[in-house]
């Protein structure tokens, strides 16, 4: 199994669903960034279970706690290690899943691939591995912070209720405001209410985050196998649950004629800046920030579909490990829509991917 992310950023984290903790250890961690403690388990408070009406029931309080790496409130350059302990799992919940596959599962891939596997909560394969994610990108962000690099994401669709894709119509600073974290709060209130009600009838539903950062410097990503688009598809399509990634303007792109959507070049009002990249901008971005896989200065902003979580509070029908026809009928706590909780691991990856190629890019020239 890969577990580790990252060229020179990495991030290698272990632990299971109802295992003891889950965790990781970041390496290439430059020295000397400011380290908010305060901030990180924040985010991963944005992440826990049980943190309202629409998510889990679980409750873990998610408490990080950091094992190396950091003195007297700065990073020293040597891996940071930390972990998470889990305190509320209820094991038992899953006994009937022991040699029964869920359907649209990992239990049937897992069990195939390793020919073991771990059925309390989904083991390895389980959406609380993320916990590590969460961390590794709060890291991620202090150090971004240094560099004014900033990373928003918001829930901009639930089932079929869905924002403009054009992020620039709302204020991001309020998504917070809502349990949905999404910047209209009217639409807000009609997704909190949906996915209350699917909730309530044992079902699950789907939907799209939106990600915006800005600040990004010009000659961010590789050329050819390395393309930053490429690197945070890849990112996101690692994160449970997620089935599409698009950036700029995606697949609506694809019926456009080049005419209509190239982002013409300008100059910059401001004459008085020395360097290139600072003197030139866009009239659009259509591009999303990166042409030819490198970022060229603008937003980059990029959308990610979820699908609907796959544990339905109904019977359904499956095999069991002999390949026998059964039924499953599951227990346990688990949330009817991913997209609250998943806006802060979209922000982490994010972020780990911006900081690697910053770091990698510092190796392109003497």
């Amino acid at each position: 199994m890969r577990n580790t992310f990252g060229n020179i950023f990495t991030l290698t984290s272990f632990g299971e669903s109802h295992g003891t903790a889950v965790g990781g250890i970041v390496d290439g961690f430059p020295a000397g960034i400011d380290i908010d403690l305060e901030f990180i388990q924040n985010e991963l408070k944005r992440r826990k279970p049980g943190q309202s009406k629409i998510t889990t029931d679980r409750k873990e309080p998610d408490q990080v706690e950091f094992l190396s790496g950091i003195f007297e409130g700065k990073s020293t350059g040597t891996p940071i290690a930390f972990e998470v302990r889990n305190t509320n799992q209820h094991s038992k919940d899953y006994d009937n899943m022991r040699e029964v596959f869920r359907p649209s599962h990992a239990d049937f891939t897992y069990y195939n691939k390793y020919g073991i596997r771990d059925h309390r909560g989904g083991g390895r394969s389980s959406a609380r591995i993320t916990i590590a994610r969460c961390v590794g990108g709060a890291l991620a962000k202090l150090a971004l912070k240094q560099l004014n690099i900033s990373i928003q994401a918001y829930t901009s669709q639930v089932g079929t209720i869905a924002l403009d894709k054009d992020y620039h119509k709302y204020d991001l600073s309020t998504i917070e405001d809502n349990i949905v974290r999404c910047p209209d709060q009217e639409k807000a209130k009609d997704m909190e209410n949906l996915i209350a009600q699917i909730k309530k009838e044992g079902d699950t539903i789907g939907g799209t985050i939106t990600c915006v950062i800005k600040g990004c410097p010009v000659g961010l990503g590789e050329p050819e196998f390395g393309k930053l688009h490429a690197q945070l598809g890849a990112a996101m399509l690692g994160i449970n649950a997620v089935k599409g990634f698009e950036y700029g303007n995606g697949f609506d792109g694809a019926s456009a004629r080049g005419s209509e959507v190239n982002d013409e070049f300008i100059p910059r009002k401001n004459i008085a800046l020395k360097n290139l990249a600072d003197k030139v901008t866009t009239c659009t971005n259509n591009s999303g920030g990166i042409q030819g896989g490198i970022s060229n200065g603008q937003d980059i902003y990029f959308r990610v579909a979820f699908k609907p979580v796959a544990t339905l509070l109904h019977p359904q029908n499956t095999v069991d490990i002999h390949g026998e026809a059964t039924s499953l009928d599951v227990r346990g706590r688990h949330d009817p829509c991913v997209l609250p909780r998943a806006v802060p691991i979209v922000e982490a990856m994010a972020a780990m991917v911006i900081l690697d190629n910053y770091l990698l890019n510092k190796t392109t020239k003497i």
